[in-house]
């Protein structure tokens, strides 16, 4: 396993956010993570990155981070090539290299922004700051992605580009792949595993035709939903409403 959680919590003041989550996380595969608002997505993924401490066994990882947040200002007056660049932190030397510049050019090329390279970050579109900073985060050779809805930004067709790129990392490379979506049908299709949070706790973890079903949503959710299994063997789903408490 690249990443191993072990009985995980975060807490804020008196506040829970994660509750005693253990998970292993595999290479080669997504493992995608959904909830409803508030339910610990983002803190756990923190947790994982490091970001936030806790003892050193309740999270153990085995090779190098890329990280991306849900919030991704644009407060520092960079380019986007310089702000990719910053993803090399841990191998730039004490000037950028060729290698480093070229390796930049080849994510903004998988990412479709090398058109971007010498813009300001600051001018962009939130959806091209998300394919920015996923750039980022693939810029330092990671063999762990923890990504914070890259796609909450984007259009349909840089969503499927950008779920295409971490299935083709994940099975061509190895790279184990933790992505929070709230898109539960893109969850479905191109994940390995689903992992469903609710109040802080993993209440199922597993392939998406076992956890994504009508009861789950209907619990998790709050959503009256139809569950039923596509031609290709993956759930697709159709809200009929939202349950309302009276």
């Amino acid at each position: 396993m690249m990443l191993q959680v072990t009985d995980l919590s975060v807490r804020y003041g008196g506040q829970c956010a994660v509750d005693r989550i253990s998970m292993a996380i595999p290479a080669g595969a997504i493992t995608a993570v959904i909830g409803p608002n508030g339910s610990g997505k983002s803190s756990l993924l923190k947790a994982m990155a490091g970001l936030i401490a806790v003892p050193r066994d309740h999270v153990r990882v085995t090779g190098r981070i890329g990280y991306m947040p849900q919030d991704i200002g644009a407060r520092a007056a960079l380019t986007v090539m310089e702000t990719v660049l910053l993803g090399r932190l841990g191998q730039l030397g004490l000037r950028v290299s060729a290698a480093d510049v070229d390796a930049v050019a080849a994510v903004l090329q998988q990412m479709q922004c090398t058109h971007l390279a010498d813009r300001w970050l600051a001018d962009l579109s939130g959806g091209q700051r998300q394919l920015v900073f996923l750039a980022q985060a693939l810029a330092g050779d990671p063999t762990i992605l923890l990504l914070d809805e890259p796609i909450s930004a984007l259009d349909l067709r840089h969503q499927l580009t950008v779920l295409t790129v971490l299935r083709r990392l994940a099975r061509d490379q190895g790279i184990a792949v933790v992505v929070i979506l709230h898109d539960i049908t893109a969850a479905a299709r191109f994940a390995d595993r689903i992992a469903v949070l609710a109040a802080g706790r993993l209440v199922s973890l597993g392939p998406p035709t076992e956890v994504v079903t009508a009861d789950m949503i209907a619990t998790v959710f709050g959503v009256d939903a139809e569950v039923i299994i596509g031609s290709d063997g993956l759930p697709r789903i159709t809200p009929r409403g939202a349950m309302l408490a009276v």
